[in-house]
């Protein structure tokens, strides 16, 4: 997976880089190596908002783009919050596929158990 971090009129560190890499791993083991993540940090400058340091992802699937923003006092925390959403939403879409894939019919627990039953019917017939 490929990962971009972009800092809006706020300076990228080392630090900041690799806590995104380092807690991003989990996501990066179940998307394709072609995927391509953009994080963009940047700080609200309205000093009325207290939640002012904001963290937004974005996540270049085939065929699908996913999207995750929070805010926090802290970046590491918005990053760390950022990061599980992402991690929620990439989860929820390979549960959807992999059902998908289960419900055609082709191979899988599904059409295993659809054979079992059949099996089972034309005995109770004979």
């Amino acid at each position: 997976m490929q990962i971009d971090i972009k800092g809006r009129n706020v300076t990228v560190t080392d630090e900041l880089r690799d806590h995104a890499e380092r807690r991003l791993r989990k996501v990066a083991r179940q998307v394709s190596d072609l995927a391509r993540l953009e994080i963009e940090i940047f700080r609200e400058r309205n000093p009325r908002v207290a939640d002012s340091q904001v963290a937004e992802c974005t996540l270049y699937l085939k065929g699908v783009t996913l999207r995750a923003r929070d805010a926090s006092p802290e970046m590491r925390h918005s990053l760390n919050l950022v990061v599980d959403e992402l991690a929620r939403q990439v989860k929820r879409h390979r549960d959807k596929l992999r059902h998908r894939r289960d419900r055609s019919g082709i191979g899988g627990p599904a059409a295993l158990e659809e054979a079992r039953a059949a099996g089972a019917r034309v005995a109770r017939a004979a």
